[in-house]
């Protein structure tokens, strides 16, 4: 899994502040388009899709890099041969945010699913944001306020991961509590900031943007902040005591 290229989202994607993530990304992609996938926003309806859609369009219209939206919003499209052939020809896939469930449950075990992997190793870089990020957990969170987890597409073994870490708690009061209690150790439990990247190729990561990336195992967290690089191995399941 090191060696793949992975830019990770807490919040804001499309926005000015993440230029420099999406560029950072796309430096060190094979070439070919992005394909922005707003899948998690599905359940919102159509016009939650395609707004999110235009976004993306836009967005990297400004950077001068073609993009085209994948209409990939039900567990059934994600084993439609005409939407996956997609894939053999990017450069770059972009989840944005929504529900994270919703988008594991969609994802896992489909041909889309599988296909993406096996080009992460060919060269493919994976951006996501919110929801994007969130789903690549063991774990996914939903409904927090009833504490519901569903399954995660378990990219990282052993790990969860956290967006929008600097304001849950202004979300639902005690909300980092419940989600270390449930995402935190045993499992290895990577949080990330509002307007906050992480990127990296696996186990070398540098943090972009305004907050800071936290890792929490049974050792303790350790802090990173924007400019900082550091490395941990994602690939690897996170040693217990």
């Amino acid at each position: 899994m090191a060696g793949r290229v992975w830019a990770l989202l807490g919040s804001g994607e499309f926005q000015p502040w993440a230029e420099e993530v999406d560029r950072w990304m796309l430096d060190r992609a094979r070439a070919g388009p992005v394909l922005i996938l707003p899948t998690a926003s599905a359940p919102e309806g159509d016009e939650v899709f395609d707004r999110w859609g235009r976004m993306g369009l836009e967005h990297y219209r400004r950077l001068g890099v073609d993009a085209e939206v994948v209409p990939l919003k039900r567990r059934e499209d994600a084993d439609r041969p005409d939407l996956t052939a997609h894939l053999d020809g990017a450069g770059a896939v972009f989840f944005s945010g929504g529900n994270p469930g919703y988008l594991a449950s969609t994802l896992s075990g489909s041909r889309f699913w599988r296909l993406l992997l096996a080009n992460l190793d060919r060269g493919l870089a994976y951006g996501g944001c919110s929801a994007g990020v969130a789903a690549l957990g063991e774990r996914a969170a939903w409904r927090l306020h009833r504490s519901t987890f569903w399954p995660g597409l378990a990219v990282f073994p052993g790990t969860n991961l956290a967006p929008h870490w600097d304001a849950t708690d202004a979300y639902i009061p005690g909300l980092s509590g419940t989600l270390i209690e449930h995402l935190g150790p045993p499992y290895r439990l990577v949080t990330v900031d509002e307007d906050t990247a992480m990127v990296g190729d696996g186990r070398r990561w540098s943090v972009i943007g305004a907050g800071r990336v936290q890792v929490l195992t049974e050792g303790g967290p350790t802090d990173h902040r924007a400019g900082e690089s550091f490395e941990v191995d994602l690939a690897s399941a996170p040693t217990r005591r």
